[in-house]
């Protein structure tokens, strides 16, 4: 009965904050944004990361990092998704720069939609000419300027599966330019944001743990299914361990 009280006022709290933070941080990602730049988005991702951190906390949400922790090298991170919350907390999280691969229907968002646009790299899901462009800017990115970050479910996992069938692109990705993947797992986001309504928020536990980097040091495309089952199991499996429950 207090939850169903307080849920409104801390919502709309959260919201409030969310958005005072983004308005004020705009002028700079315009700033920056306009450079064009790896340079310039290197510093919206530093913005937005201590930004991340430090809101997480203030909402009493604080993201606590376990397992591997990479702090240095490049990687293609893949992370479950089941919450709103996931792409926050993937910014508060992995501790070097990297773009993640998103959805260009949030690049729509006004004001909003400007800043997705600087630190992600968009895929037009419907087209395949749009799925091919995102791989390559993907490519490029790896070979040329950082990690990338990807939802291999591709979105909210409304299963009652640990995981969702996972999407080979990051698989191929990882496989091509022969860079490890880094299984990341959020476990506590579906109880502090639910992806059943946008007004779902609670404070409470936030983890995000790394799992042992998984090499693909000579594999070959023919070898993407075994690769993928592989990442699936080892989430799964951690999963389970850390207490999954979806609400």
């Amino acid at each position: 009965m207090l939850r169903k009280l307080l849920q409104p006022i801390y919502t709309a709290i959260v919201l409030l904050t969310f958005v005072i933070c983004l308005l004020t941080a705009f002028p700079f990602f315009l700033l920056f944004g306009s450079m064009g730049t790896a340079k310039g988005r290197k510093i919206i991702w530093h913005i937005v990361s201590t930004w991340a951190k430090g809101w997480l906390w203030f909402i009493g949400m604080p993201l606590r990092r376990l397992g591997s922790v990479p702090n240095d090298g490049k990687y293609v991170f893949v992370a479950n998704h089941i919450s709103y919350l996931d792409t926050i907390d993937v910014y508060a999280a992995i501790p070097t720069y990297f773009r993640t691969l998103a959805k260009i229907e949030m690049s729509r968002i006004p004001i909003f939609g400007f800043v997705y646009k600087q630190v992600t790299i968009l895929v037009d899901r419907e087209s395949a000419q749009g799925r091919a462009r995102s791989m390559r800017l993907m490519w490029m990115t790896l070979r040329n300027e950082c990690s990338i970050s990807i939802f291999p479910e591709g979105t909210f996992n409304e299963t009652d599966a640990p995981l969702k069938h996972f999407y080979d692109g990051a698989f191929r990705l990882a496989i091509s330019a022969q860079i490890p993947i880094v299984p990341l797992l959020f476990p506590d986001t579906v109880k502090r944001w639910h992806y059943s309504g946008w007004y779902k928020l609670w404070p409470g536990r936030n983890r995000a743990i790394f799992l042992d980097p998984v090499p693909v040091d000579g594999l070959e495309l023919r070898d993407l299914p075994m690769l993928k089952e592989k990442v699936c199991r080892l989430m799964e499996t951690e999963l389970a361990k850390y207490g999954y429950p979806k609400s």
